[in-house]
């Protein structure tokens, strides 16, 4: 009888010990979707810039102290010619009022708005041609012949998600889009 009472205490004792790591894995569950959910969020975040930054840094090709030099031949003249013509930071970017980000120069704006415009048709074309599939943004770059490096196909994902924002695809998943 003794075994049997060992046994049953053992059993008591195993449940109770299964009870608290299972009490001790939900929260930890819990905290490490939040962290995954935080990570995701900042990830989305830096893409979408770095993808504004390479189509920026792509569509104003920046004039170098021999451009300048060759145009001017005053090396006086050049740096008052290189000052104009690459503002700086603060007088191209100003700080927005309230909410911390930065506005672009509107000279920026519309070269992106063109190479953005192009890649958004592009893209609406595409999803038009394949209605109610769910595709990855490595897909989409590729249908379009703009998977030839990662920069080009960030460039894709922050279109897909600001397509996302403006309700005109849906996000059908992690990493997948579909058609509305």
């Amino acid at each position: 009888m003794v075994p049997a009472i060992r046994a049953a205490d053992s059993i008591k004792t195993t449940a109770e010990s299964l009870q608290e790591d299972l009490a001790r894995l939900e929260l930890q569950k819990r905290a490490l979707e939040r962290e995954l959910a935080a990570v995701a969020a900042h990830l989305d975040s830096v893409q979408r810039a770095l993808g504004a930054l390479s189509t920026l840094m792509n569509s104003t090709p920046a004039r170098s102290s021999v451009d300048v030099l060759t145009d001017t031949e005053d090396p006086a003249q050049a740096h008052s010619a290189d000052s104009a013509a690459e503002p700086s930071v603060d007088t191209a970017v100003p700080p927005s009022p309230a909410g911390g980000r930065k506005r672009r120069a509107p000279r920026a704006q519309a070269s992106d708005q063109q190479t953005y415009g192009k890649l958004t048709e592009q893209i609406l074309e595409y999803f038009a041609s394949v209605p109610g599939t769910e595709v990855r943004a490595r897909d989409v770059a590729a249908a379009l012949g703009r998977d030839t490096d990662s920069g080009s196909i960030n460039a894709v994902r922050s279109t897909l998600d600001r397509l996302v924002g403006a309700s005109r695809i849906h996000r059908a998943g992690r990493g997948l889009y579909r058609a509305k």
